[in-house]
């Protein structure tokens, strides 16, 4: 009897725990069916737009510059790891360590001034700026100058032949190899250094902006037919005293470089911003556009290094040749910035169309659930960074509608964080050739079936407080 007893004992604790074990997995992993909420009624929305609205009247009660001069500073700094360290953006490098330098990698800033308002747009040989470096920087530069840290925009040329181990968490082990503290601090020192330099530098300037189309260089890798945005933007700046800066942004996916490489390189954004030094002798800063579903059409070669410099060098003399004789200069121009934290959707990373993991996986991964998204405005170009792969489907037609008011609009990505891919909503459910959701819009569509509408609702907001349009 006292045998028996003992048994259903020990058998109602091993179910019990056993029940427990079940229960927790479900909440923390899944499955669950995938979600379809409403967007009108979200709390997430109306906090963020809230939070949006919020720093645009904060940016209205301030003086808006009106025809006063332009200064400008730009600096630049060597992010180039030791050969050792993992790269970032393939998985299938399994975190090995780095063999070689092909080419060294920087960090760039251009710090704006109209007189009232000040913004720094900083540029990176990185695959992204994580949320660890961001807060870092926001922070040090906001004890160390008169900034607050919110006026700064992150962007990286999503390199994947640059620095890795520079996050936290599973996720990023998988893509940017074992985490190293050594490495955000090294960077976040780098970022901060550049940032005074650039402010140091500032002196009285003028500029000139445009776009051009190079379809040849780019394809729409999700759907054939799809648009691309095919736009090379560029921006030359000239001090008082001739000296010169470029900023270039372009949406093909810096991918010429496959895995198989394990030397330190730029990419063809890297080969680019040397081209256009090499030739004109000006300082270029690349910003890595809307990449979501851009690949590259590199040109011919026998290597994955020729490739990428042959595209990197064929764009900046496209650049070059734009803005060879330059007859009318912009000499003023109001400076805005906005920065502004924003919630998320709940998670939904899905394992088909009926279901998805758990909205707590990610973050357990190590993927928080926060982002930021920055806005900064010279006269009538805006430059926008989002948190993530941004759809170049989705940028065509956002910069189609800003042209309509005279707003050159840019559209950028990895804006000190990372939240997986926006792809537009109209395909979320759409299967691909083997009955699966895909690489874009399934395993990296982490923000569910209205991430376009909810991005773009943002952004829409985020540009009118840029000129000054009160949101109510």
């Amino acid at each position: 009897m006292q045998k028996t007893r003992r048994f259903w004992r020990i058998f109602r604790c091993l179910l019990a725990g056993g029940v427990v074990v079940v229960l927790l997995f479900l909440f923390m992993v899944g499955p669950w069916p995938n979600y379809s909420n409403g967007l009108e009624e979200a709390d997430y929305l109306e906090t963020s737009l809230a939070r949006v609205n919020d720093r645009s009247k904060k940016s209205l009660s301030t003086e808006l510059s009106t025809g006063s001069g332009l200064t400008a500073g730009w600096a630049r700094m060597s992010i180039t790891p030791a050969i050792g360290g993992p790269l970032a953006g393939y998985g299938a490098r399994k975190g090995k360590p780095s063999t070689g330098i092909r080419d060294e990698v920087f960090v760039k800033a251009l710090a704006l001034s109209d007189g009232v308002d000040t913004a720094v747009v900083l540029g990176s040989d990185l695959l992204i700026v994580p949320e660890n470096i961001a807060d870092a920087v926001r922070e040090k530069i906001s004890e160390e100058t008169e900034l607050s840290g919110d006026e700064i925009l992150f962007n990286a040329s999503h390199n994947h032949s640059g620095p890795g181990g520079f996050a936290p968490g599973i996720v990023s082990g998988l893509f940017n190899g074992p985490y190293d503290e050594n490495v955000p601090r090294a960077l976040t020192e780098q970022f901060v250094a550049v940032i005074r330099s650039a402010l140091a530098g500032m002196a009285s300037a003028q500029y000139v902006t445009g776009g051009v189309a190079v379809e040849e260089y780019i394809r729409n890798r999700e759907r054939e037919d799809a648009p691309i945005d095919a736009e090379l933007s560029y921006m030359l700046l000239e001090k008082t005293g001739g000296e010169r800066c470029y900023v270039v942004s372009y949406s093909a996916h810096p991918t010429v470089i496959g895995s198989d490489s394990f030397e330190i390189s730029g990419e063809y954004p890297g080969y680019l911003m040397g081209h256009i030094a090499e030739v004109s002798g000006a300082e270029a800063i690349y910003l890595g556009g809307a990449l979501g579903s851009m690949g590259h059409r590199a040109p011919e070669g026998n290597t994955g290094f020729e490739r990428s410099q042959a595209m990197g060098r064929a764009l900046a003399t496209i650049v070059l040749d734009e803005t060879r004789e330059v007859t009318e200069w912009e000499e003023g121009g109001d400076v805005e910035s906005i920065g502004v934290p924003i919630d998320l959707p709940p998670y939904q990373a899905r394992l088909n169309r009926k279901l998805r993991f758990s909205k707590h996986l990610l973050p357990l991964l190590g993927v928080d659930h926060d982002a930021w998204l920055q806005g900064v405005r010279l006269g009538n170009t805006v430059w926008i960074g989002t948190p993530a792969d941004f759809s170049g489907e989705i940028s065509v037609e956002l910069k189609a509608d800003a042209a309509t008011s005279g707003i050159d609009l840019w559209v950028l990505s990895f804006n000190g964080d990372y939240v997986g891919y926006i792809s537009p909503d109209r395909y979320y459910n759409d299967l691909e050739a083997d009955g699966t959701l895909g690489y874009e819009r399934g395993t990296m569509s982490w923000l569910g079936p209205q991430q376009e509408s909810y991005m773009v609702r943002l952004i829409d907001q985020l540009v009118a407080g840029l000129y000054g349009v009160d949101p109510e």
